[in-house]
């Protein structure tokens, strides 16, 4: 039984931390809630869904941001839609990262774009690694 508690502890102080440090924010709160008896894997497979989704995100909008004529229209739509998903996990320091990388799409600013893709795509691997180690500490798994 007290190995239990230590789990339950580690996962309360690491989820602590994610909050304080700003990788998530309270949407991932909301996210828990809806998960229950019925379903116990909700997070995770809404989760693995967002990361599957922004790998593909990610490599449209480094393709875009490579051609030519960049349409940054198209670009802005792209992060647009990666700061929503982010937003629906609250993936809170990718969310914020989208929202300046928006910026840069509406002002045409390819280094600013190119900076930022790399800022976006830093925070979601690290808020990936971050999640996949949440769920292996998870209260689920006891």
């Amino acid at each position: 039984m007290e190995i239990v508690g230590q789990l339950q502890k580690q996962y309360v102080d690491f989820t602590t931390c994610l909050f304080r440090e700003g990788y998530l924010d309270d949407q991932y709160v909301q996210l828990q809630k809806l998960q229950d008896e019925s379903n116990p894997e909700f997070v995770v497979e809404v989760v693995s869904i967002f990361f599957e989704d922004s790998e593909k995100l990610l490599n449209d909008m480094a393709c875009s941001l490579q051609q030519q004529v960049v349409d940054f229209k198209k670009v802005d739509g792209y992060v647009h839609q990666f700061k929503g998903s982010s937003s629906s996990v609250g993936a809170q320091r990718v969310k914020n990262a989208c929202a300046a990388f928006r910026n840069f799409c509406e002002d045409k600013n390819l280094d600013g774009c190119l900076r930022y893709l790399n800022l976006v795509k830093q925070e979601f691997y690290l808020v990936k690694n971050k999640l996949e180690t949440l769920s292996r500490v998870s209260i689920t798994s006891w």
